[in-house]
């Protein structure tokens, strides 16, 4: 048995699962945004006391790294971070656009596109094969009604993520499909745990949120 506990507080709907293994033992979701903070904290302490596990007996912590909310991803990496140093156990990360692909594995035929909304016209990116193998670098794009045609060109594409509602605005391609699963600590639990068995850990102290760019001048989170 592997007690791994998964926090994802990346974007809007922050979810924490706490699993045995690969097989998710509790999970709990929050959809508003600004509450972030107290929710993950209240709701850990909740998962072990309905579960009747001590927190003590994790063998690692899991924390979706980005992109996402700027503010979103400092709450869960800190919490994370805390929980691995004070437990002295192994931190493990996983980023939004990978989670986002990993999640539709099953329904794509080609090629994935996971992509995160970054405000604007604008969203985070990354292409995958079945295998969930990187075809392109994540990154941040301004998106137009070219988008994403060369590829489509030549392959059928999977869309997923919460910038779906963008691309289906621009897209109209019938190799382009859209998928409605949203990704979440759920999905978390199997890569983390793959990785724990590989031993695929942080650097406790030198992990940093995926931004993949800067925070506006003005103060607004993402």
């Amino acid at each position: 048995m592997s007690l791994l506990l998964n926090i994802d507080t990346a974007l809007s709907t922050a979810s924490v699962s706490l699993s045995d293994n690969d097989a998710v033992i509790s999970i709990y979701e929050n959809a508003n945004q600004k509450d972030h903070s107290s929710w993950l904290h209240s709701t850990i302490k909740r998962i072990f006391s309905e579960t009747n596990h001590d927190i003590r007996h994790l063998n690692a912590v899991s924390v979706n790294t980005g992109p996402g909310s700027y503010t979103g991803l400092r709450v869960g990496l800190s919490a994370a971070k805390g929980i691995s140093y004070a437990l002295q156990i192994p931190l493990v990360t996983v980023n939004s656009l990978e989670l986002a692909a990993f999640a539709v594995q099953k329904e794509a035929e080609d090629i994935i596109c996971a992509a995160i909304d970054a405000r604007r016209q604008e969203i985070y990116t990354a292409l995958y094969n079945k295998n969930i193998d990187e075809v392109n670098t994540p990154a941040a794009v301004t998106i137009d009604n070219n988008s994403f045609s060369e590829v489509l060109s030549k392959h059928k594409i999977l869309f997923c993520g919460n910038a779906n509602s963008k691309l289906k605005g621009l897209i109209n391609n019938v190799n382009a499909h859209f998928s409605d699963t949203i990704a979440g600590a759920k999905q978390m639990a199997e890569i983390s745990f793959r990785r724990f068995l590989n031993k695929n850990f942080a650097d406790l102290v030198n992990t940093e949120p995926l931004y993949l760019k800067s925070a506006y001048v003005t103060g607004h989170d993402n």
